[in-house]
């Protein structure tokens, strides 16, 4: 019988990192089976998926009510499946809602449980580290301050690197006046960044502010904008756009975006992890429904929300590297104000390009996704 491997990644991201995992995997072990959710990375490998990440991608506390009965559906199904195959090892990647909860069946059934890219306790819900030390065989975390935090609270987490860095060295290398002729930009025109996120909320709140801020960055300014949009989602940025805009967008791979912008506004999460790595100056960006907001300000512990300010200042630093605008101050008008302070001023700029990529030496790894795809064989 062919061993078995079950996979949870409910969101792009952790589609993305979890199939670097699972091909390294199949590199040396092709009679590996390998079923439970994920995305389209994971179904061209060959993962027998029940769910897509398209249908998983639910964020906040008012969606997550309201999708209640879909999920339990969900963690029903799964809880099936894992008892009628009984895998002989479960990958569980980020997406800690579901994710503990499929930890914790796994555990009773004496599956080993792998949990890649660990739950951010650290951030909010510390009672969680509870369930992972009781549940978790191997934490396999991708930030190195995460180890000394888990480790004060009696759990073994091993560092094995971010995948982010592996999967920038596949990135293919251009000029950005290779970028410019592609797609028929002057060179005097400045590039400026617009990184939404990749859910369809997230475009929903964040787009049309980040539109109407290119509308003033371009009043005074000769300036195209890169609009970097995730494969999955299907939309018509002019829908967003305020009546009678005049802006040049170009659309292009969130990379692009990151290895081509003087300067750019992004959604919180992991894409100011990404721009980290690229040293892209940026202003960081988020809003939610009013619920969410009330709820999360409550629960968050944290004095930065982006990942770029937690890795370059460390946790609990009040010090920022990069400018936040959090709920009602994420308005146009201030997006303009952070990202035209940027353009106007190279000594700005230039010192948090250097910051940034002095934070990315932090999070180097080989290959995080080898190293991973290793423990899964020890337990074949």
């Amino acid at each position: 019988m062919p061993k078995k491997l079950f996979v949870l990644a409910g969101e792009v991201s952790g589609d993305m990192h979890a199939a670097g995992v699972v091909a390294g995997l199949l590199g040396r072990r092709p009679d590996v089976r390998v079923f439970g959710i994920g995305g389209e990375r994971l179904r061209e490998l060959g993962a027998e998926l029940a769910y897509d990440t398209r249908q998983m991608s639910i964020m906040g506390f008012v969606d997550v009510l309201r999708h209640a009965g879909f999920l339990k559906k969900v963690i029903r199904e799964m809880k099936a499946r894992i008892r009628e195959e009984m895998p002989d090892v479960a990958l569980l990647v980020d997406y800690p809602g579901m994710n503990l909860l499929i930890a914790r069946f796994l555990h009773d059934l004496g599956i080993p449980v792998i949990y890649y890219i660990a739950p951010q306790v650290w951030a909010w819900k510390e009672g969680r580290v509870r369930k992972i030390r009781e549940t978790v065989d191997r934490l396999l975390v991708i930030f190195d301050f995460e180890v000394a935090f888990y480790s004060r609270h009696g759990v073994t987490a091993e560092f094995v690197g971010n995948p982010v860095i592996e999967e920038l060295h596949e990135e293919p290398q251009h000029s950005v006046s290779d970028f410019r002729k592609e797609h028929d930009v002057e060179e005097g025109a400045v590039l400026i960044g617009l990184l939404p996120g990749s859910r369809r909320q997230e475009i929903s709140m964040m787009l049309p502010e980040m539109l109407r801020a290119a509308e003033m960055l371009a009043g005074n300014r000769n300036a195209v904008f890169l609009l970097g949009r995730a494969p999955h989602l299907d939309y018509r940025w002019q829908d967003h756009a305020p009546a009678g805009s005049r802006i040049r967008v170009v659309e292009c791979p969130g990379y692009d975006v990151m290895k081509y912008s003087a300067a750019a506004i992004v959604t919180s999460g992991t894409a100011t992890l990404e721009a980290l790595c690229f040293g892209m100056p940026m202003v960081v960006v988020y809003r939610t429904g009013w619920l969410n907001y009330q709820i999360g300000k409550r629960l968050v512990k944290l004095k930065s929300i982006s990942l770029a300010n937690i890795v370059s200042k460390g946790l609990g630093s009040t010090e920022r590297v990069v400018p936040e605008l959090i709920q009602h101050e994420a308005n146009a008008a201030g997006m303009a104000r952070e990202v035209g302070l940027l353009l106007d001023d190279p000594v700005r700029a230039g010192k948090m390009r250097a910051e940034l990529l002095e934070a990315r030496a932090r999070l180097a790894s080989a290959s995080p996704s080898r190293a991973v795809s290793m423990v899964i064989e020890e337990y074949l």
